[in-house]
């Protein structure tokens, strides 16, 4: 992972709420969902999904279908997919092995959740690798 030059991110205080209400409700499992916002670099809005994973206290997985509904909803509104969002229960939100093995959508940021830490982190995906982008 590296750090790039200083992509950032604003996130609103309701979906910042939104994202940790997820999180610690889903515990122990991961929970995952798709950012959306007014741009490409504003999340005013979380879109929670099923996380369909068969170990889903290990990983994240979106059912494809599901995922697809939720993108054309948030484009029918007029609003833009910022990307995706996931927790780590039990672990920081840096992006683990398998967070990197499985990231496909280039471009997009992909924002972590640690519940117990109450704290997050965004990345985006560069089809090679994560870089960090500041969250305002």
């Amino acid at each position: 992972m590296q750090n790039s030059s200083e992509q950032r991110m604003r996130l609103t205080d309701e979906a910042r709420g939104a994202l940790f209400t997820h999180a610690r409700d889903g515990r122990p499992e991961e929970v995952a969902g798709v950012l959306a916002g007014p741009d490409s670099e504003t999340v005013t809005r979380v879109e929670r999904a099923e996380n369909v994973a068969d170990d889903p206290r290990r990983r994240y997985e979106l059912d494809p279908v599901e995922q697809a509904e939720i993108l054309d909803a948030v484009e029918t509104r007029g609003e833009t997919v910022v990307g995706f969002y996931h927790s780590h229960p039990r672990d920081p939100p840096v992006p683990s092995a398998t967070d990197e093995r499985l990231a496909t959508w280039d471009g997009y940021v992909y924002l972590i959740v640690s519940p117990d830490e109450s704290s997050l982190a965004a990345y985006r995906w560069t089809g090679e690798r994560f870089e960090s982008v500041r969250l305002d």
